[in-house]
């Protein structure tokens, strides 16, 4: 591991982000000159809140500037004096957009605005968040088993977030190999996002899965299965994926063990949280043939990353959304 006396400094993209909000704490916590970047930087004070509430004491390590995916401004501001870019920010919507493009030019061409800038800056190496969603969706095989070696095939017909992430990560991975100029890259294909929320900063996970079970607005479980992965540890592996010599030119899978489904994670909180369960609704189970394997031995012998189980993922979220209620 690097010798942190020698203060380096890392960029996290989308500071307001669940998971951006999280690594920068733990950059902070762990002694980096930290730059994050804002759309606006009137939402200061929400990361600044969040990392209070995460035990962050002192923020002088820490500095903000604006910059928009879908703008060449400031990146170059942002990114100079960098040893590292973790590139988080992305688009997520709260429905699917009637023209896909207006989600895959924005994380295409943020990705792509991101790493030219980065290059220039010379910049050691760039972790960039991709998704599950650019691996996962295009194999239907029975008892498949997921790994980063799978590819969701952006040319068929998919909803346009997951199409969005495969297409910013092929296109990352092929700017790296015509433009990169050596530049490494590693990318972070999360499953969904559980855990703490801190300050005012929540997920999509969060919000749909496990605030729709909890509060009842959920009353039926989708024939889909997902993978969990708590928030600490997708923080943890991207730091990880920065420092580590075998990390360049690879992708990881950050998931937990096993999958789980909606019925599996209202059944969890009925079990475990009874204090919680009064407007649980009875989820239907669903079929095994729904139940996805999803691989993270990568991310653990290359790495040397261990994952929270998915039920500490999940129970810490419900913890963390009673206790804001």
């Amino acid at each position: 591991m690097e010798n942190l006396q020698t203060k380096k400094t890392v960029l996290v993209t989308g500071g307001t982000g669940f998971v951006a909000v999280h690594t920068i704490l733990q950059l902070l916590q762990q002694g980096y000159e930290v730059k994050t970047t804002l759309r606006s930087l009137a939402k200061k004070d929400t990361i600044l809140k969040a990392l209070k509430e995460g035990g962050i004491t002192d923020s002088s390590n820490l500095s903000f500037y604006q910059a928009d995916l879908t703008d060449d401004a400031h990146w170059d501001e942002a990114v100079k004096g960098c040893d590292y870019v973790l590139h988080i920010a992305s688009p997520f919507p709260a429905r699917d957009p009637e023209d896909e493009n207006e989600l895959i030019v924005p994380a295409r061409d943020g990705a792509l605005r991101v790493l030219k800038a980065s290059r220039d800056a010379e910049v050691k190496r760039v972790v960039l968040t991709s998704s599950f969603a650019a691996v996962g969706y295009s194999n239907n095989i029975k008892d498949h088993v997921f790994t980063e070696n799978d590819w969701t095939d952006p040319n068929t017909e998919l909803p346009a977030y997951i199409k969005s992430k495969t297409v910013a990560e092929k296109a990352a991975w092929e700017f790296i190999d015509k433009e990169g100029n050596g530049m490494e890259l590693s990318v972070i294909n999360p499953v969904g996002i559980f855990g703490s929320a801190i300050g005012e900063i929540t997920s999509a996970s969060l919000d749909i899965a496990v605030s729709g079970i909890l509060n009842g607005t959920t009353n039926y479980s989708p024939d889909f299965t997902m993978g969990v992965v708590d928030v600490r540890d997708v923080a943890d592996i991207h730091i990880k994926a920065m420092l580590h010599p075998d990390a360049p030119g690879e992708r990881f899978i950050a998931t937990s063990n096993g999958v789980m489904s909606f019925y599996d994670v209202a059944e969890l909180f009925r079990k475990e949280r009874p204090q919680y369960a009064a407007k649980i609704q009875q989820l239907n189970p669903i079929d095994r043939e729904y139940y996805k394997e999803i691989s993270n031995e990568k991310a653990k012998s290359v790495l040397h990353w261990n994952p929270r189980s998915r039920e500490e993922a999940l129970l810490t979220s419900a913890d963390s959304l009673m206790a804001k209620s």
